[in-house]
């Protein structure tokens, strides 16, 4: 049936996108009355269900989004950092409590306190010019965020932007090399994706490059939505140029004539910024048809997300996009073969796209050249608010995460216990190993960890593990797109179980149970939401016994 629907989305496409007009329509009342329901199915030829089932799925169409004047990040770097309970007490002297909502994660993990009020973020000291803030008749407040970005070694991603003179310079080069040659230098650079599973990219574009099909997309994943990590969004708003030539470039070697970007609502600078920068390069003629007389065409579509953690998950994106619900896929086929409104796609993240044009621009040599043999470049790490420097921090793979965190980023501000890297997803990292790691995929997978995004969260030492455990819990049953069982059931019953064990003083956890429900959920779902939770679950059981021993049998 969603391949019907998939068909049925594409006779509009892009240009009057089934998933934009959703988040458009529900946008004046916070979520879709029944009438616009009715109206939207009718122009798209869907049935009511398929719209009503798109519309409540997500954060801000859902009927429960109705009435939300302010929300309050949830992400988990501001519960660690213990901030977020003071705010919304404070945010209840200017707003009835049904009136506060929930966000997750608003990037602002470097300062915490952060929140969101019509359209802007706001985050650390912001919330000392509330009353301006909140003033519904005086000018709009900007925020005054202000975060440290440094560079260890090579600058790839932290450089000076390119200027559109020398962004049409490149692009004019570009033209001038055959698409197999691009793909030549990316694939002796061995860039592996910086999204997670770190996958060479030069697999996919080339996939995608021979695939058969009359229409091929460049979907830009800019909804890894990681709590802890920002690094996407400093790209997006500091280095637009670089993400969006790497999906140039992509298009160039796959064939492609149109790019989606797909970003967060939670980020809106991002989105402002990158549609600038687009306008920005279509009227300097990089973009449209004919782009410098090459006869190569090639423009973006940029789509605002609606809130759901799950459409990070590439799949699940492509059918969001489709205004579908944005359930997981089975694979195969995967999206290379079979992807947007099922024609061949190329999906990547943020950080992975915004690599290309160095790679192009110095040679995939010289790349490969920075970092380990396995794990070329560099990497982004986004080091939170219990750091005394936290920024964004461009080190080169293989480099040492001790010397990161003790030295780079002057150490924690405050005693921590535990170093959650990589996301809701990533490995749980006691203290005690960090001089063991270092910030390259093999390093991580060695001791049990995953890199993914890099991202750090701290976990201070009175911050309770297990209520840590509790809202990973909690996250993945709130973000779960519910298709496959282990996921939706597992995460549930796992939150449930620590829910009872922390409340209720007669009832302990049963320990064959709970690894149990890890195994399953590890070996059953059908993407990393669901089996990758068990990670940080089983770093805990494992390197925090002694804490969480009161609460098992």
């Amino acid at each position: 049936m969603s391949k019907n629907l998939s068909h049925l989305s594409q006779r509009k496409g892009l240009s009057d996108n089934l998933f934009d007009k959703i988040g458009y329509e529900a946008q004046e009342n916070g979520s879709l009355d029944p009438k616009a329901i009715r109206e939207i199915a009718d122009e798209y030829l869907m049935g009511t269900a398929n719209v009503f089932g798109t519309a409540s799925f997500y954060d801000f169409t859902r009927p429960s989004h109705r009435g939300k004047k302010v929300y309050v990040c949830n992400g988990s770097a501001c519960l660690a950092a213990g901030t977020q309970s003071a705010l919304k007490s404070a945010l209840q002297e200017n707003f009835a409590a049904e009136e506060i909502g929930e966000m997750c994660c608003l990037g602002r993990c470097h300062e915490n306190v952060a929140f969101h009020y019509k359209g802007t973020n706001y985050s650390g000291a912001d919330f000392l010019k509330a009353k301006d803030i909140f003033n519904q008749d005086g000018p709009d407040v900007i925020s005054a965020e202000n975060y440290h970005v440094e560079s260890t070694g090579q600058k790839i991603l932290t450089g000076t932007p390119p200027s559109i003179e020398e962004m049409k310079a490149w692009m004019q080069s570009w033209l001038q090399m055959e698409p197999t040659a691009l793909l030549e230098e990316i694939k002796t650079s061995a860039l592996r994706g910086r999204g997670g599973a770190g996958f060479p990219i030069w697999i996919k574009l080339d996939g995608c490059r021979k695939a058969a099909g009359k229409q091929k997309y460049i979907v830009c994943n800019a909804d890894e939505g990681d709590p802890g990590s920002y690094s996407d969004r400093y790209l997006l708003e500091n280095q637009s140029e670089l993400v969006l030539a790497g999906m140039w470039l992509a298009a160039r070697i796959t064939g492609s004539d149109i790019g989606v970007v797909y970003i967060r609502a939670e980020y809106p600078d991002s989105v402002n910024m990158i549609q600038q920068t687009v306008e920005n390069w279509r009227k300097a003629g990089l973009l449209g048809q004919n782009i410098l007389g090459s006869g190569f065409d090639f423009d973006f579509k940029v789509i605002k997300a609606q809130g759901a953690y799950i459409c990070g998950e590439e799949t699940a994106l492509l059918s969001s996009i489709e205004g579908q619900r944005p359930e997981v896929r089975v694979r195969p086929p995967f999206p290379v073969q079979e992807g947007l409104f099922r024609m061949p796609t190329v999906v990547n993240n943020v950080e992975t796209l915004a690599n290309l044009p160095y790679i192009i621009q110095n040679g995939g040599q010289n790349f490969a050249a920075i970092g380990t043999e396995k794990s070329t470049g560099t990497k982004l790490v986004s080091l939170d608010s219990a750091l005394n420097v936290p920024g964004i921090y461009e080190v080169e793979m293989g480099s040492s995460l001790s010397k990161l965190i003790l030295q780079q980023a002057k150490g924690f501000r405050r005693p921590v216990k535990a170093l959650h890297i990589g996301g809701p997803l990533g490995g749980l990292v006691p203290i005690s190993k960090l001089d063991d790691l270092n910030v390259d995929f093999e390093s991580f997978a060695s001791q049990g960890f995953m890199l993914g995004h890099a991202s750090v969260v701290s976990v201070p030492e009175e911050f309770p593990m297990l209520y840590y455990l509790e809202h990973l819990f909690e996250f993945t049953a709130h973000e779960s797109c519910g298709k496959c069982f282990p996921c939706r059931l597992g995460s549930t019953r796992g939150k449930e179980m620590i829910q009872k064990a922390r409340t209720q003083h007669d009832y302990k956890i049963d320990r064959q149970l709970m690894d149990d429900l890890l195994d399953t959920m590890k070996r059953g779902s059908l993407c990393a939401l669901g089996g990758g939770i068990p990670l940080p679950v089983i770093n805990a059981l494992k390197y925090f016994e002694d804490e969480l021993a009161p609460y098992f049998k």
